[in-house]
């Protein structure tokens, strides 16, 4: 039965986001950039940029913000970051099954008559 399978993947969905750990959302980034002292080897051809560096990159309130991050944080940031993006799609997927679970209820409701 189609309700009892979706009821199932709900549950099993609800569960999976208890398994999740920290979450942060944003982007991660690995950057080599170019310094501003004349005659460095960044500067050379071709350039050895210096690097990497590792940066967070966030919307708040519809402003972009960018954190610089050691390497260790750089690890951390990723895993949490992977979790924020498996939560929403978990979330997604949990809006896709509640729709059908919550059409299928309302079909089994009697209908009421309309009032003139």
């Amino acid at each position: 039965m189609a309700v009892n399978r979706d009821q199932v993947r709900y549950e099993a969905l609800k569960q999976s986001i208890a398994d999740l750990g920290l979450i942060r959302h944003g982007s991660l980034v690995r950057r080599f950039m170019p310094c501003g002292k004349p005659g460095c080897r960044c500067h050379a051809s071709p350039p050895q940029l210096h690097g990497p560096y590792y940066q967070w990159t966030r919307k708040v309130q519809g402003k972009t913000v960018t954190v610089r991050l050691t390497p260790q944080e750089a690890e951390l940031f990723a895993d949490w970051i992977q979790n924020g993006r498996r939560l929403d799609e978990i979330v997604a997927e949990m809006e896709a099954v509640a729709l059908r679970l919550t059409d299928r209820m309302l079909e089994k409701q009697p209908q009421a008559k309309a009032q003139p």
